[in-house]
């Protein structure tokens, strides 16, 4: 609110939010009752209504990708309010050219993505899944169940950042040897950090918590699944392009990799909205339909688990990401409380 000539005045501006359910909606209607409310994500085949276009704040989560081509349809956009730690969907360079500033919701769900993380170790690591979809048809076969102790072992941690230590302290608790890899070692962190190739060499495990940037791209590729031991369990909650998707399902052809835990996969809003993208394949490359038709594969594949990027779902990270969003959008728009700007 902003104190003018003895009077408050409630600076008016077109809000729209995107990706966001019932129950979110009623929360963040109590604060923003006058903004638009969409369940859809923004894509560049999402129809932009007029209504739409003339929004000066925007609202997304990680479902929506934010080109350059799909910022040009909102010429009155000042503010863009992520609902996410990750900023990867949006096009930054871009919008710093068009004077758009963007907001995230930073360490929400340290803890919560890093318990999601370790629970999709532990269901691989002992083949979980597989052994309850044979119980499910009635063909148990026992003798494809064995799986490994963590107890003791290795587990190379990529990105040691703020999920990333929190992933630290649960592997510790299971007695595990960790290393780790990061281009910003923390030195406080009790723990061994090597470089890229040991780590892939020696561990049994490997955790990525690493957000995904211009430099990192396939940061884990052919080359580093050829150094890796025999059997490692791959586990991913990060971003999917951190992976060469391609070569993952390869290494699990081989037997490089025994199992693999993923959260999140490359091109996933082609997944998470195939139905959408049947009536406009036009717009899709020709590299995202690869990365479709390799999610597919792995999916057919025993010991390996994919889920929908939903490591950050807990009721208490959800209140946190929305109370952070309320406060990032009432400091810009009033600009009387600090923002968590990109």
């Amino acid at each position: 609110m902003i104190f003018y000539k003895g009077t408050f005045i409630i600076p008016e501006m077109k809000m729209v939010f995107f990706d966001i359910d019932s129950h979110n909606k009623e929360y963040m209607e109590k604060h923003f009752p006058d903004a638009s409310y969409l369940s859809t994500p923004v894509l560049e085949i999402t129809n932009i209504t007029p209504e739409m276009a003339d929004a000066e704040i925007i609202s997304i989560f990680t479902t929506s990708k934010v080109t350059a081509e799909t910022l040009d349809k909102f010429p009155n956009l000042k503010l863009i309010a992520l609902r996410s730690v990750g900023f990867s969907h949006v096009d930054l360079d871009y919008c710093k050219t068009r004077g758009i500033r963007v907001t995230n919701t930073p360490h929400y769900g340290d803890h919560t993505v890093a318990e999601f993380a370790f629970g999709l170790l532990l269901a691989v690591t002992r083949k979980i899944k597989l052994a309850n979809e044979d119980f499910e048809r009635g063909s148990v076969n026992l003798g494809n169940y064995t799986g490994m102790e963590l107890f003791c072992k290795t587990v190379g941690v990529i990105g040691t950042g703020a999920i990333g230590k929190q992933f630290i302290r649960i592997a510790k608790g299971f007695a595990m040897n960790v290393i780790g890899y990061d281009i910003y070692p923390d030195k406080n962190l009790n723990i061994e950090y090597t470089d890229l190739e040991d780590l892939c060499a020696r561990s049994d495990a490997i955790s990525i918590h690493a957000p995904l940037t211009k430099d990192n791209f396939h940061l884990i590729d052919k080359q580093k699944f050829e150094k890796m031991k025999k059997g490692v369990i791959i586990i991913n909650t990060a971003r999917g392009e951190l992976i060469d998707s391609l070569a993952l399902y390869e290494a699990l052809l081989n037997k490089t990799v025994s199992g693999a835990g993923l959260d999140v996969i490359e091109s996933e809003e082609i997944t998470a909205h195939d139905d959408d993208y049947v009536g406009a394949i036009d717009s899709i490359d020709k590299q995202a339909l690869k990365d479709y038709m390799l999610t597919q594969k792995l999916l057919k594949i025993p010991n390996v688990i994919i889920t929908p990027h939903i490591a950050y779902d807990t009721f208490d990270a959800i209140q946190r990401i929305l109370d952070m969003t309320v406060h990032n959008i009432n400091g810009f728009i009033y600009k009387s409380e600090a923002c968590y700007v990109v």
